[in-house]
């Protein structure tokens, strides 16, 4: 699948203001603390991307901004950045959306797929260098769920294929959560702990056998369809393999999505763990709700855009709340951004400013503090308004905003 394109992003040792900062921290949902990541000379990351039955709305916006801010912070500090994304293109909620709609589920996808290019262009966000579909990871999805049926790690039932989570010793490190926690979020967000006939409610579905009206694919298992958990597996470790750096994805994927996952690769390979950090964003309400497609209290990017929205106005108004946060979008957080962009605008182009270098360390600082982005536009606020005598700073601020940041100034 086509990514998006990248956005030019400035070197800031061609500026006088070479790194690097600190070592980038992140709070891990496994061990419950922030903890520094180590990557090797390339950084590995692979980021649970949208089931596209529908267009990106700000909890998405905020969800990838998050993990830009990993990006960026990476390639401050030298890492290359092998990162890696999907896109579930086929699922319950893409085909329900389709049949209420009238259209077929490949061209609903496809749309909302390329709206989510353009809506990530819009924004700065820098590509996954693998961009890779459900459909068309299928034949990888496959040979990962015939090894764990060869070893025996699978049952079953009516024709579909089960993972017990039995299989991994492991299961439930990721969350941390008990079986009566799990239970009723697995039934909330795509699990089938009732079904009779499972050997454990929280067992989790590998291969659908096809139903009446519904795709299906040839398998060993019969036609149909993969689970939504072990498409992520499949896919990270193909192109990242076992142990990499961060997972990362909104907070409700902790449960089950990232538990399953990690399980259903750590039982295929017996390799541990899936990732070395696990990171989750924080939800984004609307009228007293997470904002979502299912309550369809969304404030779409792509709306916003068409209204005549600057994107770095959209930008700064997700980057003004921490990323693990969960807060609530109301119209004032887009007027205050826009106006911290025309500040910053119009400070970029004094004949002179303070110096620069003293706003990149703790701009640096910041992000590296588990990604504390309010900080970091702190700290720039505080330049904006202050008189200075370096005729550089200007031009110097305007590219740290651009590559740390992703705001073009």
């Amino acid at each position: 699948m086509r990514s998006w394109s990248a956005p030019r992003v400035p070197r800031l040792s061609d500026l006088g203001l070479a790194g690097p900062g600190p070592a980038l921290r992140l709070y891990d949902s496994a061990t419950r603390a922030v903890k520094a990541t180590a990557p090797g000379p390339t950084a590995r990351m692979y980021v649970c991307g949208i089931t596209p039955y529908d267009a990106t709305h700000l909890g998405h916006a905020s969800t990838y901004l998050a993990f830009d801010l990993v990006n960026r912070v990476w390639r401050d500090l030298g890492h290359d950045v092998h990162y890696v994304q999907n896109a579930t293109d086929v699922d319950d909620p893409l085909l329900e959306r389709a049949r209420a709609i009238g259209v077929d589920w490949r061209d609903l996808a496809e749309r909302e797929i390329e709206l989510f290019r353009t809506d990530m262009e819009a924004l700065r966000v820098l590509p996954p260098d693998q961009y890779v579909g459900a459909v068309e990871a299928i034949p990888m999805i496959i040979e990962m769920i015939a090894e764990l049926k060869s070893a025996g790690l699978t049952y079953e039932l009516d024709g579909d294929l089960y993972f017990p989570v039995t299989a991994d010793p492991r299961f439930g490190e990721v969350s941390g959560l008990s079986a009566a926690e799990m239970l009723p979020l697995f039934a909330e967000r795509g699990g089938d702990p009732a079904r009779p006939g499972k050997k454990d409610p929280l067992d989790a579905l590998l291969w659908l056998a096809r139903r009446p009206g519904e795709p299906g694919w040839e398998s060993p298992f019969g036609v149909g369809r993969p689970g939504w958990h072990i498409e992520c597996s499949a896919i990270s470790i193909r192109h990242l393999g076992m142990g990499f750096d961060v997972e990362g994805g909104g907070s409700d994927l902790t449960f089950p999505h990232h538990e399953f996952s990690a399980s259903h690769a750590q039982a295929a390979t017996g390799e541990a763990p899936h990732a070395k950090t696990y990171v989750h964003a924080g939800m984004v309400g609307l009228d007293g709700e997470k904002m979502s497609k299912s309550r369809g209290n969304l404030v779409f990017v792509s709306k916003l855009r068409a209204a005549g929205t600057d994107p770095m106005a959209i930008r700064l108004a997700l980057l003004a709340h921490h990323y693990r946060t969960d807060w609530e979008w109301t119209a004032p957080h887009l007027d205050e951004a826009a106006a911290r962009l025309a500040r910053w605008r119009a400070a970029v182009t004094r004949p002179t400013a303070p110096p620069a270098a003293p706003v990149a360390a703790e701009v640096r600082a910041a992000l590296a503090a588990d990604l504390d982005a309010p900080t970091a536009l702190a700290a720039l606020d505080r330049w904006s308004t202050t008189e200075g005598p370096d005729p550089s700073s200007p031009t110097q601020i305007q590219s740290l905003t651009d590559t740390l940041l992703g705001i073009t100034l």
